[in-house]
């Protein structure tokens, strides 16, 4: 399974919309990312590293999203440097939780 303290990074440079062979990665891009449905499955991740010196769009296609400790469903913010947490928690249910995200 490869070196356990490092972790597989995907360099984006256009709006990119998640693969099933990105969990347990971190995608890096400067464009916003989409969370398609029926792709992932309970227990897998995903990190999102925003390397643009401008915000971009975490975006739902089909999915519900909730931030960690909110109940709120909608699009997210991932501000310069940020990194975000995108967990499967269910059939098309994601929490995100990370620094830099709204």
């Amino acid at each position: 399974k490869g070196n356990v303290r490092d972790i597989p990074f995907n360099t984006q440079s256009t709006t990119y919309t998640l693969v099933a062979s990105d969990a347990g990665k971190v995608v890096s891009t400067n464009s916003n990312v989409t969370v398609p449905a029926n792709i992932f499955t309970a227990g897998q991740a995903v990190v999102v590293y925003n390397s643009s010196a401008a915000s971009i769009s975490i975006l739902s296609s089909g999915v519900n999203f909730a931030f960690a400790g909110y109940s709120n469903n909608a699009n997210k913010t991932l501000s310069q440097n940020g990194v975000a947490t995108i967990v499967c928690v269910g059939t098309n249910a994601f929490v995100l939780s990370g620094a830099g995200l709204t």
